[in-house]
């Protein structure tokens, strides 16, 4: 059984909207789009998802998926 949407996992997966305004991308120096149901920050200039572990954001690089 999964507790995939309680309370606690709600507040532990969402990341502080001033923390999303004051982040850019590293590569582009372009917005980031938050996507929720992956964690991952989205640059589409740079065609790169950063990661968020643990409610912190990765933004290096190395650690980015590659978007198709």
């Amino acid at each position: 059984m999964s507790d995939e949407g309680t309370p606690d996992d709600a507040h532990r997966s969402d990341i502080d909207p001033k923390l999303l305004e004051a982040l850019i991308c590293p590569v582009s120096h372009g917005p980031l789009i938050y996507e929720r149901k992956a964690q991952e920050l989205v640059s589409k200039r740079a065609s790169l998802a950063y990661p968020i572990r643990d409610g912190v954001p990765i933004m290096l690089r190395d650690e980015a998926r590659v978007l198709e």
